[in-house]
């Protein structure tokens, strides 16, 4: 299994960006894909997923309104547009794969795979 993030990038406070995962060697049928951030010195942080249903998104407080996780089954690819972008944005972001319960959605440990990691740096 694979998950490769891309769309990371300098970008200036109230700008946009549009991050992309594509997942090899899974399907997402009973997975739920979420998309985590880590900024420097700070541990993971949820930012935004799907549930394993695929019919429930859920976002952190920090991004609601401002993000939107989308994602083409076809193409096995999960999206994370970011408008509104503020300088605490800034981190690296990454996408996962599991099958966390229900209550565990925003947990990153219950996450199996993960990709690389994007940069995103907004700039004040």
């Amino acid at each position: 299994v694979q998950l490769q993030a891309s769309g990371g990038g300098l970008v200036q406070a109230g700008g946009s960006l549009r991050l992309s995962c594509t997942a090899s060697g899974l399907t997402f049928r009973g997975h739920a894909m979420a998309w985590f951030r880590q900024a420097p010195g700070k541990e993971h942080e949820f930012v935004a997923a799907f549930s394993r249903s695929g019919g429930s998104t859920y976002y952190s407080d920090s991004v609601k309104g401002r993000f939107t996780i989308s994602r083409d089954n076809a193409e096995n690819a999960v999206y994370l547009q970011m408008n509104s972008l503020k300088a605490s944005d800034t981190a690296v972001y990454y996408c996962a794969s599991g099958r966390p319960i229900t209550s565990a959605t925003m947990t990153p440990n219950t996450y199996t795979y993960w990709g690389q990691g994007t940069l995103v740096t907004v700039s004040s």
